[in-house]
């Protein structure tokens, strides 16, 4: 959200150069409502299904949650992403969209996705990911008594336990803060151990 496809470019080169074959998916929250964004990542990610080959789903934020959403329903018979990783995006509505979402530079900017954040039910609607699922979630955030997260743990926007999603996903927790969390080194090895099994000689691989 507020960001382009370029802030996933050097994730992208980075797995490149581990013999993968990332595309990205971009958006605009300030003009694009989220069902139009969905429907754009569940084309690509059925695309990389019928190209033959393993692959996987890699979001960022909103990304991970129009992961979530594009593949309910998946077509039967499609075969579904080996596995789906989240990086920073929150599973439960975060507290700091429900603190911004009346104020017009978060609407401005955010827009229906923005809105929909701080909605309780939109969360509870979110399809179950029936894949692996590995969260990623940021601890470098301020805490104490002028954070808005108080002593929870944080990457500055997105709490650790609003990342956390019910069943069996697997949630790492590492030092780092939201935005550019997928340029850490450690990130990245986290990123390369989820993605053991997707072939590198295998089909195109998504990052919403």
């Amino acid at each position: 959200m507020g960001r382009t496809p370029l802030s996933l470019f050097r994730l992208a080169r980075h797995l490149r150069r581990a013999g993968h074959r990332p595309r990205v998916v971009g958006y605009v929250t300030a003009v694009e409502r989220f069902p139009t964004i969905r429907d754009r990542v569940r084309r690509r990610l059925e695309l990389a299904a019928r190209s033959g080959g393993p692959y996987a789903a890699i979001g960022h934020s909103l990304g991970g949650l129009l992961v979530r959403a594009a593949l309910g329903g998946w077509p039967e018979g499609l075969p579904l992403p080996r596995c789906v990783i989240m990086l920073g995006t929150p599973n439960r509505p975060p507290r700091l969209a429900r603190r911004l979402q009346r104020l017009w530079p978060y609407r401005l900017v955010n827009g229906e996705c923005g809105r929909l954040l701080a909605r309780a039910e939109f969360f509870t609607g979110l399809p179950p990911i029936a894949v692996p699922c590995t969260i990623v979630a940021g601890t470098g955030g301020r805490r104490g008594r002028w954070s808005p997260f108080g002593q929870d743990a944080n990457d500055g926007v997105v709490a650790v336990d609003e990342a956390e999603m019910d069943g069996s996903a697997h949630l790492a927790q590492v030092p780092v803060r939201h935005t550019f969390m997928m340029n850490d080194r450690r990130v990245r090895a986290l990123l390369l151990n989820a993605l053991d099994g997707v072939s590198p000689s295998g089909a195109g691989r998504e990052e919403p």
